[in-house]
Order: structure tokens, then C-alpha cells, then sequence
């Protein structure tokens, strides 16, 4: 892999203007072995970052630029943080000896026609969307650690993924009758003005949007069957909160027979004990979004439901960290060889 002179990993962000463009410029100032060599924005091209994120000012980074005057040849590694169905053709355009971890939805799907589904038009780099690694990187490590393009997980599927999925495994919890309540603050809808995430809209109330069609839908779906080793599908639906930051989902689930709850939390501590930053928390806590504030953890909870045979799971994570941009660096780490905590040691923010 081409070093610069301090032998640091140089890495280039397309669609820098964003939030998950801006959480990758927070991490990666605290990453010893990368540099951020380009940014790239259209619509703010020749802009210094302090303008468009002046919370990241004393930064020394370079100024922003459009997406067609990128030195690729100048780059090792590049995050793709533009909106979906964008991605696909700047991707495929992109030289082989980059390693890319996109953060769109434009590769979580193996399915081409799944994909043309749900996003409504085909997919325009296939043979890419067949290399694609899904990069749920607690359950990937091995296949994102020889991957060169990594699809980040959406942040509503990483927690009940991370929860379900060992579950499901080990033959503990029915692949049937899974119900997910998810409830995300409001920059999981992205920087772009919308009248649904004005602060009029959103204060004071709680909203259920996406209802039986959310996207998010079948990436679940995927993950979980291939973890249960037969089709599964879900019920879920997703809620707007009125805060900035964080993912709480309520997982409502049947135990296979003669299963205690103790076996589901045996499972996870078992999966997830050596995790840098999946943590199972202590029997009787119901983990919140306030405990992983700007910080690359989840936090898994579980209760025996009052319903004979049920349980309810609760996850919670940043959806600007874990659920994005914080999951992108830990499989980058791993895609360049690194310790995948590199960068992303960060303690939760409270209050």
C-alpha cells in the first residue's frame, strides 16, 4: 500500500459535507496512523471545513473539493459517504488499488433484485455488489479483514443484529414472530434541510415513519437468516425522536422450547465478552443512548418478557458512530491491517 512520507495511511472522504463525513474528521484526528488527504463536497467546493463544521476548525485538514478533482493515485484508502444510489458508479470509477468502505446503502444487499426492489431502480454496478463484504465487523471480522470494498451496515440493523444474531445461531430464540421497535434521533435522516426534521416538526413528539416499508427492512432480513440458517423476517418499525444523536431498539422475541433466559444471556456473553465494543450489561439494566453518546459501543440488554417463553432485547448505539461512521474506521482498521480500535477508544459523552 503507497505511504506518504510520514508513512501514515492517506485517506481521501467523498461527501464530507455531512454528518457522517464530519464524524469520520472527528475520529480520524485521533488516529495515529492515518491522514486525511482530501475532502470532497460539491455543493461547498473551495470551502475551508471550518465552514461547514466549525466545531471542527482547529483541525488541519485540506479544503474542500469537488468530487472530479480527487488524486487517486495520491490516496490508500477512501470512505464513500454519499447518498444512496449516487455511489454505485463512483465506486465502480474508482482505481483497483483503493481499499473503500461505503456508507450508503448502494452494496448492503447480496441481491441485486432485492436491491432494485426496495430502492426502485437496478443496481448499476453489479459485479461490484457480488464482491461487496458486508461489513458488520463483530460478525465479518475474517471477511472484512480481506476485503477491498467493505458496505457498511445502516444503523438501524446493527444493534438487533448484534443481538439476534448469536441467538438465532445457536438454535436459542424463533426465527418467527421477531418484533423490532426502533427509535432514532434525527441525524440518522441526514444534513440535508427536510421539513420532517425541522425542529417544529420533530420537538415534542414521537413519530412512526416507514411503516412495513422501511429499507432497513430487508438488510435485517439478511443478516438474520443467514445467522438462522433459513429465511427469516421481521417486524419491524422505526420511530423519529426529537434528539440529535443515538438508536434504543426493543426486540421482542420467542424462546425455542425448553430454553431459559439464561441461555440467551449465557449466548451473548459468550459472543461478546472479548468485544472491544459490543458490552452485554448487568441482569436488571436497560441499557440507554445517553450511556454510548459519541462513542463507537453497544450495549445489549436482556429481560425474561412476562409472557411465558418470550424475551425482550434492548440495544442501543451512536447512529453517527457505531451506526456509521465509527464502524467504517473499525473496518478500515481492519481492511489496512491495524488494530481495529485504532481511533475509536473514545469514552461516551455525559451529560
Amino acid at each position: 500500500m503507497t505511504k506518504s512520507s510520514s508513512s501514515k495511511i492517506r485517506v481521501g472522504i467523498l461527501g464530507a459535507s455531512g454528518y457522517t463525513g464530519g464524524e469520520l474528521i472527528r475520529l480520524l484526528a485521533n488516529h495515529d496512523q492515518m491522514e486525511v488527504a482530501f475532502l470532497t463536497a460539491e455543493r461547498r467546493a473551495g470551502q475551508k471545513l471550518a465552514a461547514v463544521f466549525p466545531h471542527l476548525a482547529a483541525l488541519e485538514v485540506p479544503e474542500l473539493i469537488k468530487i472530479g478533482e480527487v488524486d487517486y493515485s495520491a490516496l490508500d484508502v477512501v470512505f464513500c459517504c454519499l447518498p444512496h444510489g449516487t455511489t454505485q458508479e463512483v465506486i465502480a470509477g474508482l482505481p483497483s488499488h483503493l481499499k473503500i468502505v461505503d456508507l450508503s446503502a448502494d452494496f448492503r444487499l447480496n441481491d441485486p433484485a432485492v436491491y432494485a426492489e426496495w430502492y426502485g431502480h437496478d443496481h448499476r454496478a453489479v459485479a461490484l455488489q457480488h464482491e461487496a463484504v458486508y461489513g458488520l465487523t463483530e460478525l465479518k471480522r475474517d471477511e472484512v479483514k480481506a476485503a477491498r470494498l467493505v458496505a457498511n451496515p445502516g444503523c438501524y440493523p446493527t444493534g438487533p443484529q448484534l443481538a439476534l444474531a448469536p441467538l438465532l445461531a445457536a438454535g436459542h430464540i424463533m426465527p418467527e414472530d421477531i418484533i423490532i421497535d426502533a427509535k432514532s434521533g434525527v441525524s440518522g435522516a441526514g444534513r440535508e434541510p427536510k421539513t420532517n426534521t425541522l425542529f417544529a416538526e420533530v420537538g415534542e413528539g414521537v413519530q412512526a415513519y416507514g411503516v412495513a416499508s422501511h429499507r432497513h427492512a430487508p438488510e435485517i432480513e439478511q443478516g438474520l437468516s443467514e445467522a438462522a440458517g433459513q429465511p427469516v423476517a421481521v417486524n419491524f418499525t422505526p420511530h423519529l425522536m426529537p434528539m440529535n444523536r443515538g438508536i434504543l431498539a426493543s426486540i421482542y422475541v420467542r424462546m425455542a422450547e425448553d430454553t431459559k433466559i439464561s441461555d440467551l444471556r449465557n449466548s451473548l456473553h459468550q459472543s461478546y465478552d472479548s468485544e472491544p465494543f459490543v458490552h452485554v450489561v448487568a441482569e436488571g439494566v436497560s441499557p440507554a443512548t445517553r450511556d454510548v453518546r459519541g462513542s463507537n459501543q453497544c450495549r445489549i440488554g436482556l429481560f425474561a418478557d412476562r409472557l411465558p417463553g418470550r424475551a425482550i432485547l434492548l440495544t442501543v448505539i451512536d447512529n453517527l458512530v457505531k451506526g456509521a461512521s465509527g464502524q467504517a474506521l473499525q473496518n478500515m482498521n481492519l481492511m489496512c491491517g491495524l488494530a481495529e480500535t485504532t481511533g475509536l477508544n473514545q469514552a461516551p459523552m455525559f451529560p
